[in-house]
């Protein structure tokens, strides 16, 4: 549910927005085209939208030859949804800290997308690790305090892809469809290691701006202003949200905070009132609600699904077709249940990941698995598990694998016997419980050839003992 109850357009008329400080990606501001937005950075920016061993050595954000810097330090991040089809760019500039001084700051960019709302994605994690690489990036030294998309309103220099070492400031036009999300991240590298607040100016510009100021970037992402659902992992750090961002800016009367821990459409608990800011910690996941009354009396509310996930931990592998759990002698396959909801993948054996948790022509015998978390949660430990089947070959020559034949997990089952014969049909070898079959017959070597084998056991179905046999060849290859 999200609600802007009253009419506060006027509010967006004004000449220039002023935006807090958002320094981390998962509450970036929503922005949008209708006006200059006023914007400073204070020094927090959080370290961990990113990881470092990654994004420093990838992409436009390296740190070049200051490798002990921190690639956050003096950080705002935005994000705004493409309102038309077009093209979109903007100016950074950079701004005194107080009217007549001279500037300090020197900005530097980096822009993800696009994104689509309806694909699932924990846009932050994709970004932090590397996964979405910058579009649009520049960190060039910067003589005319603007950098940007689009055309240097100082000196006319038209942007360009980015090169390091190219000194211009600006990247080439975006082209953007309906829709698409968009994070900027703005940083000042200048003073990465001061701690005091500078300012920017930020003014979108492109021809669908000229076109369409209101509409060029959705200004109703404004009413969602405290961002889009946020994925975070157990132990991460608090995640901050602020009234300061809704249209109402710092035109506030009253303030409440509220959660529904389930998310079933009930609110729990109140929370806080009066306070404009909020801090949600690991792992109080829930849905966080807002109610801000403007000095006008107006009212105007959001709220945000917060979910903390942990390291991804097995429940079960439910085997569906084996010798044990039905009458499927090849292939085997089996499902991975993990415990709880969440977005994963899975890999057997050391294989590739996928999302389905079905592994179908599963290897007989011992294997093991491995849950990845998506949202970049952790990886489980591996965990073994049994296929109860048989190889469809063997190798005897000494070197350690596959020298034997057998039935693997065959002392799962209940009084097995296993049976081996030539293609004439003689009887070579019987063999029980953890007894394999060398290949050889009297001492003999046996050749390379197809053999047959003759599996009886017992098996409880609804309740009855029930005789089973399975008759199938194998292959011997020296």
């Amino acid at each position: 549910m999200r609600a802007l109850f009253s009419a506060i357009c006027c509010l967006f008329l004004l000449q220039i927005v002023s935006a807090q400080n958002s320094p981390d990606c998962r509450t970036a501001i929503p922005v949008c085209a209708d006006g200059p937005i006023m914007g400073t950075t204070d020094g927090s920016g959080d370290i961990d939208d990113f990881d470092p061993e990654v994004i420093t050595q990838t992409g436009c954000l390296e740190k070049g030859s200051v490798s002990s810097a921190n690639i956050e330090n003096n950080t705002g991040w935005y994000v705004f949804r493409a309102g038309t089809d077009g093209q979109i760019g903007f100016d950074l500039e950079a701004l005194p800290v107080t009217p007549g001084s001279p500037i300090t700051s020197e900005w530097d960019f980096a822009l993800y997308g696009p994104f689509d709302e309806t694909s699932n994605e924990n846009f932050c994690t994709i970004v932090g690790n590397g996964t979405a690489q910058p579009i649009r990036c520049n960190y060039e030294y910067n003589e005319t305090n603007f950098t940007g998309i689009g055309v240097n309103p100082v000196d006319g220099r038209e942007g360009a892809p980015f090169v390091k070492g190219s000194q211009n400031t600006y990247d080439e036009w975006l082209n953007v469809r309906q829709g698409e999300i968009y994070y900027l991240y703005i940083n000042n590298y200048n003073t990465n290691f001061d701690d005091e607040a500078e300012s920017f100016m930020l003014t979108f510009t492109g021809s669908s701006v000229d076109e369409d100021q209101d509409n060029a970037l959705d200004c109703t992402l404004r009413d969602e202003f405290l961002g889009f659902d946020i994925v975070a992992c157990e132990g991460d750090p608090d995640i901050t949200l602020s009234a300061l961002n809704s249209p109402a800016g710092p035109n506030i009367a009253n303030v409440t905070w509220s959660v529904d821990w389930d998310d079933d459409g009930t609110i729990d608990q109140p929370l806080a009132t009066g306070v404009t800011e909020y801090t949600v910690s690991s792992p109080d996941s829930g849905r966080y609600y807002v109610s801000i009354e403007n000095n006008q009396g107006q009212i105007i509310s959001d709220d945000v699904l917060i979910t903390f996930y942990g390291t991804p931990e097995l429940d079960e592998v439910r085997v569906i077709d084996d010798l044990v759990h039905s009458d499927q002698t090849d292939p085997y396959n089996v499902e991975i249940v993990p415990v709880g909801d969440g977005n994963y993948e899975y890999a057997i054996n050391g294989g590739e990941f996928q999302d389905d948790p079905v592994f179908r022509d599963v290897p007989p015998g011992i294997n093991t698995v491995v849950i990845n978390d998506k949202n970049g949660c952790g990886t489980s430990e591996p965990e073994e598990f049994l296929v109860v089947g048989y190889p469809k070959f063997f190798t005897p020559n000494s070197d350690g694998f596959h020298d034997n034949w057998t039935v693997y997990g065959v002392e799962e089952l209940g009084n097995p016997v296993v049976y081996i014969f030539d293609r004439f049909g003689k009887l070579l070898k019987q063999i029980n419980v953890n007894v394999g079959w060398d290949g050889t017959f009297n001492g003999r070597d046996m050749p390379s050839s197809d053999y047959w084998f003759r599996l009886e056991y017992e098996r409880e179905d609804d309740g009855v003992l029930v005789a089973k046999s399975v008759r199938r060849h194998f292959s011997l290859v020296r």
